[in-house]
């Protein structure tokens, strides 16, 4: 089953199962969040409780994108409840990326950087046996909720940031209960806006690097992904595809379980607190960036992997309203 977040022609919030190009809306339930809430409370599971609320009202799922009325499949309705993080140096295909842009800009004959150790480990001990804990993956901070742009809107490039690039992966979306244990709704694609010039010119800048608005959707597959997964990156300057490659996510194509990037995300208690959204990237294979390529205002990035239905598309825009040096007034 895939669920979706929108607005109807009212103004109000609604959720819906995709059903072709129709949207069946639900009853009861304005946001992704209350559904997973009463999914919990009825021990029955998310697609249970989707079915029990379906109705016979439905709108046309093309309408519905064209109108720029689609949200991101979950939020919270406070923003500071929302957390949003990622995993890197996950995937396979990451290795050679990630391992360029890690090494020192003056020469490239050196030891093992950072980044190919991390692949090593993962490949040594990211899989570990069910229940067990393996070895840490890289772990990020993005933001809260305010950083999350809707699908098919621009994301904001400040002033400041030296690169604006893609970052396709899977993202898993989580509520944490009233025991304070993480509930697993399911999976989206998304896309981790990042500025890979900044943390290219020192590793250690990748915490700033990081701090980038992001988007997930347009759709939630419930549940747990195919295990291999072939989707497509394509990035379009003024209508015309400039670079489009191949990408292979799933756990197959990891060097990491999903269980253990859950597991070390949420060993943190201050990250298991009820009632919060969790949204979790789980690393790219692979970025534009590799290849040279440098985005500008006006560009448009579209992700697709045909198990999770329509692509997440996004473009990019100008920030407005930068922060000036010595912006900060005392008391």
């Amino acid at each position: 089953m895939r669920l979706i977040q929108f607005k109807d022609r009212e103004g109000a919030r609604r959720v819906g199962i995709v059903n072709g190009t129709r949207i069946q809306a639900l009853s009861q339930v304005a946001t992704m969040r209350e559904l997973a809430l009463l999914a919990i409370a009825a021990g029955g599971g998310l697609e249970r409780q989707a079915q029990l609320l379906n109705t016979d009202q439905s709108e046309d799922y093309a309408d519905i994108l064209r109108e720029h009325r689609i949200l991101a499949p979950l939020d919270h309705e406070d923003p500071a409840h929302c957390m949003v993080s990622g995993a890197g140096v996950t995937h396979l295909g990451s290795a050679s990326t990630r391992d360029k842009m890690h090494r020192r800009l003056e020469g490239e004959e050196m030891d093992k950087t950072d980044t190919l150790l991390m692949i090593e480990w993962g490949i040594e001990g990211g899989r570990p046996e069910a229940g067990r804990p393996g070895v840490q993956s890289e772990w990020f901070y993005k933001g809260d909720g305010g950083i999350v742009v809707a699908p098919g809107q621009p994301f904001p490039c400040p002033d400041f940031a030296l690169d604006g690039g893609e970052e396709p992966e899977l993202v898993g979306l989580y509520v944490i209960d009233d025991q304070g244990c993480p509930r697993r709704l399911g999976f989206a694609i998304g896309n981790e806006f990042s500025d890979h010039v900044m943390e290219r010119r020192n590793y250690l800048y990748q915490g700033h690097s990081k701090l980038r608005y992001c988007s997930f959707g347009p759709e939630l597959l419930v549940g747990a992904p195919p295990s291999h997964l072939v989707g497509m990156t394509r990035i379009r300057r003024n209508g015309r595809v400039i670079w489009e490659q191949e990408f292979l996510t799933g756990q197959d194509n990891m060097c990491h379980s999903i269980e253990n990037l859950e597991y070390h995300h949420f060993k943190y208690s201050q990250f298991r607190r009820p009632g919060d959204v969790h949204v979790h990237y789980m690393g790219a294979a692979n970025l534009s960036f590799a290849y040279s390529v440098r985005t500008q205002a006006g560009d448009s990035f579209e992700i697709s992997i045909p198990d999770f239905g329509e692509p997440l598309v996004n473009g990019i825009a100008a920030a407005p309203g930068a922060f000036a040096a010595g912006g900060v007034k005392p008391l």
